[in-house]
């Protein structure tokens, strides 16, 4: 067994082939445990050197409400020499890195139409069970996730997919929408249409034409958006891909460009680490409303805030909220904190934001495609084959993961326990993917999303 202690304040240290932790002096009842060099939980019995430290040994120290103090930090990132990638250039000066055409149904009762469309034309069909019998705050975000997919750059064209009847309707839809132009985006309603099959692929046809106009070009990589999401990890998530991930960051922001930061429930117990890299007061105050806001969601509906991780986050070393979080916020580097955003906004500064949002992994991908990222850089401890909208780089803790699923994961990190610098290697495979080359998701065709659902239907 190999035992790497990843902070010198440690009092655990981590088995480098399994992920699972092993204490390094005794511990007793009730003290701390330090990952890290912070505190993810503690221990609920004496625990001896040597023993392995888990789940029956150590639980969470959350609590419902904590007391945050604004202690900002310097931590301005230095400028580096910039890089370029081929991308589309909109008409409205955006920047796409994929040019399909996208089928956005305003409801699921054209899911099969969508569906259908898409096996004749090649359109990738967004296909969703919502846009009815939605009251107040859940029909609006159906209409605001729909919205941010609709006008993302990545879509060379859009066909609006309506029924007629629905709440979301593309009448009221295209209040939301606002102004997209005739160009990229087409709508029909299909209670209208004699034939919404044949009316439905000659309107494809016209956007892919449209699309197939449109050529790469070379812009500065200051225009790229990435999103940052976890699925399921293990104990080297926070060793070896999230920090890769976190430097990738780092060096997109220093060039000018943007990272978006969601999984709230993942950032309970590392919250404070962000808060100090609030770019301003006003960014502090709305990130302690984010995450007080996402607690009393839980705690409204019985649960409580530590109900996390899954069974396969323990399985592979993972045993308290707090341990989890302190890797997952590792990919947002160490750049300032500058914008906070809602479920369902877009992107309005570049740098690293926060997005509501749960951890769900496909709600979650969905909401920073709807977010306008461009792509969405994903690690994994155990492997998922889940894709997005947009290209969702898969990128593995451990060689064995990336050795077992070839035709799921793009980028191993294993190697890193081993005292590899792939940092290089890293961010030219991500920016390789944004000039074109497909993801493995994309080559086997994978494209789902999800919506956040939180009231009554109909």
């Amino acid at each position: 067994m190999s035992l790497l202690q990843i902070n010198p304040c440690d009092n655990v240290a981590v088995d480098t082939e399994t992920g699972h932790k092993t204490a390094l002096c005794d511990i007793k009842s009730g003290a701390s445990v330090i990952k890290y060099g912070y505190r993810i939980g503690a221990a609920k019995a004496d625990i001896k050197r040597g023993e392995h430290v888990h789940t029956h040994n150590l639980m969470t120290s959350l609590n419902i409400r904590e007391s945050y103090t604004y202690s900002p930090v310097d931590c301005r990132l230095h400028a580096v020499e910039p890089a370029t990638v081929d991308a589309y250039v909109r008409e409205n000066g955006e920047v796409g890195i994929r040019n399909d055409v996208w089928i956005v149904p305003t409801v699921g009762c054209v899911n099969g139409v969508a569906k259908r469309l898409a096996v004749l034309t090649g359109a990738l069909a967004l296909t969703h069970p919502y846009g009815c019998s939605q009251l107040g705050g859940d029909h609006a975000t159906t209409q605001k996730i729909l919205a941010g997919l609709v006008t993302h750059p990545n879509a060379g064209g859009v066909l609006v997919l309506g029924l007629g009847c629905e709440n979301n309707n593309i009448g009221e839809f295209t209040r939301v929408l606002g102004d997209v132009g005739c160009l990229r985006v087409r709508f029909l309603n299909c209670q209208d249409a004699d034939d919404e099959i044949d009316e439905g692929v000659k309107l494809i046809r016209e956007l892919q034409s449209y699309a197939d106009a449109q050529k790469r070009e070379r812009v500065q990589v200051s225009r790229l958006c990435v999103g940052l999401k976890c699925g399921g990890s293990d104990g080297l998530s926070g060793i070896t891909a999230n920090p890769l991930i976190g430097r990738f960051t780092d060096r997109l922001i220093s060039m000018g460009g943007s990272a978006v930061l969601t999984e709230v429930p993942e950032m309970f117990g590392a919250e404070t680490i962000l808060m100090d890299r609030a770019a301003s007061r006003d960014v502090y105050d709305r990130t302690v409303v984010l995450i007080n806001n996402f607690k009393d969601y839980f705690t409204a509906h019985g649960q409580t805030v530590y109900e996390n991780p899954s069974p396969g986050n323990k399985a592979g070393g993972i045993t308290t909220l707090e341990e989890k979080s302190l890797g997952c916020v590792q990919k947002g580097g160490a750049a300032p904190v500058v914008d906070v955003l809602g479920y369902g906004d877009t992107v309005r500064r570049r740098g690293l934001s926060l997005l509501d949002g749960p951890g769900n992994d496909i709600v979650a991908v969905t909401n920073l495609a709807a977010c306008h990222c461009h792509m969405i850089l994903f690690s994994t401890g155990r492997g998922t084959p889940l894709g997005a909208p947009v290209p969702t780089v898969k990128i593995s803790t451990n060689s064995a993961l990336a050795n077992k699923k070839r035709g799921w994961i793009d980028f191993d990190a294993g190697p890193i326990i081993d005292g590899r610098d792939l940092d290089g290697e890293f961010f030219d495979c991500v920016l390789r993917i944004a000039s074109g080359a497909p993801t493995r998701c994309e080559a086997r065709g994978e494209c789902e999303i999800a919506i956040f659902k939180d009231g009554v239907t109909l």
